[in-house]
């Protein structure tokens, strides 16, 4: 553990699901040094719904947040990425909490973009990085449970909820989907694991480097591995042990499930059996020998012979790998985007706009409206019309104005049908908060 940097635990509660579309409600975080004590005060920061925004009613009910909250304590997005940059996500840091990497991680990078901010650089620039406690649980949960109380649904099945596992070992969480709450729930399990577990923490640690990971998931020298995901079975606990089939999108590696025989594989139904592992997402990853410890095998219902006996059949088709590297190539990591704010994925940026970019957000209201730049990306135009018209539409011209109004009441428009029936749904449950939320949408409207 390098002991010149520090955690930052954050977690976000957001409008909805969709990052590229949705907005960020509430942002908390603790910062810790290596050993999992405190330094510092918490944060805990509103941010201001946009008016180009409807939020989910389904989600507001789980974190009570009503857009009017935001309005009346919270920060603009623009004050937003200020903080989180200058005094947050300093050189060093690493971002962490539960389920950051696939979740909030991309929250954080969509609304960076749309308020002219790089993306990554929170991520990697000056010795920063990320990781996730999520799938440190996972591994943990499916290698080396011992010691720790493992929850399961009032079915029987597996669960790493959360707020379910800190009430099985007695670890305070006081209210579950408050952000803050959940940071320190989230900076709990972490301490605890690390305690029971400490060689398992710490060689996890190491794996939100993707060299680390490189070295275990590497296609110039194939060798089975353990692997631990959400999206593999919970009754063997998420884990299994893959193999390096072949290169995928954005040198990321296409990875084959060897609890299968390819050969009884429909060809139709291939893409449960392989996965593409992103090695810049921290995925949890260990050498095959970690199963040879104890009945590490028995624990994720497999065995050497079946894993032995499965590659060799794999290796009997090297076409398999090409059709799947072919079929992964055709399939778009996301869909194209109908507004620049979701065109994250669409392209870096030049180094001539990187230049015009740092001028947009260093900016203020009186700026912004005599700032025309000449952006090459096409992106970036509308993008900054509609960045004034969120954070400083005092920066308008008559025509801008124009403009944006046409575009926020197109937004809304689209977003409206699926608002109103949710909303409809969140009347039978919380009248009060429904009609919070009516009146919210009456006012935008």
């Amino acid at each position: 553990m390098d002991m010149d940097k520090s955690f930052f635990f954050y977690d976000l509660e957001t409008s909805g699901l969709k990052a590229r579309e949705d907005r960020i409600m509430q942002f908390a975080g603790q910062r810790t040094d290596m050993d999992l004590n405190p330094v510092g005060e918490p944060v805990n920061i509103l941010v201001k719904m946009t008016e180009d925004a409807l939020p989910s009613p389904g989600a507001i009910s789980v974190t009570g947040i009503t857009p009017q909250m935001t309005l009346m304590d919270g920060v603009s997005e623009a004050e937003f990425c200020r903080l989180i940059t200058e005094e947050i996500f300093t050189p060093g840091t690493v971002a962490v909490g539960y389920n950051t990497v696939r979740f909030d991680d991309e929250f954080m990078r969509a609304i960076l973009w749309r308020n002219f901010y790089d993306p990554y650089e929170f991520e990697w620039k000056d010795g920063r990085s990320r990781w996730d406690i999520l799938d440190v649980v996972r591994m943990t949960r499916a290698l080396r449970p011992e010691g720790i109380n493992w929850p399961v649904t009032e079915d029987g099945r597996a669960t790493n909820r959360l707020e379910l596992l800190t009430k099985e070992n007695g670890l305070e969480h006081g209210h579950a989907h408050d952000a803050l709450s959940d940071v320190f729930a989230t900076i709990a399990v972490a301490r605890m694991i690390l305690e029971k577990q400490p060689e398992l923490f710490k060689f996890l640690f190491k794996m939100r480097d993707k060299k680390q990971v490189a070295q275990i998931v590497n296609l110039e020298n194939k060798k089975p591995f353990v692997y631990v995901s959400g999206r593999y079975a919970v009754e063997f606990e998420k884990a299994t042990v893959a193999f390096p089939l072949t290169v995928g999108r954005n040198r990321n590696v296409l990875v084959f499930d060897l609890r299968y025989n390819v050969e009884e594989i429909d060809p139709a139904k291939c893409f449960p059996v392989v996965k593409e592992l992103c090695l810049n997402k921290c995925p949890a990853v260990a050498p095959i020998s970690v199963l040879d410890k104890g009945d590490g095998w028995e624990k994720i219902g497999l065995s050497r012979e079946v894993v032995e006996r499965n590659l060799t059949k794999l290796l009997a088709h090297p076409e398999f790998a090409e059709r799947m590297r072919s079929e992964y190539e055709a399939r778009p990591e996301f869909p194209p985007a109908e507004e620049p704010e979701g065109a994250i994925y669409e392209g870096f940026l030049n180094d001539t706009d990187r230049i015009k970019v740092a001028a947009v957000r260093n900016a203020d209201a009186s700026k912004l409206a005599d700032f025309c730049p000449e952006f090459l990306d096409e992106r970036l135009p509308e993008l900054l019309l509609h960045y004034k018209g969120r954070n400083y539409p005092e920066s308008l011209s008559e025509s801008e104005a124009g403009r944006f109004e046409e575009y926020r009441r197109a937004r809304l428009e689209k977003l409206a049908p699926k608002f109103l029936e949710e909303l409809a749904e969140l009347y039978k449950k919380d009248e009060f908060l429904a009609e919070e939320l009516k009146l919210y949408f009456e006012s935008l409207m």
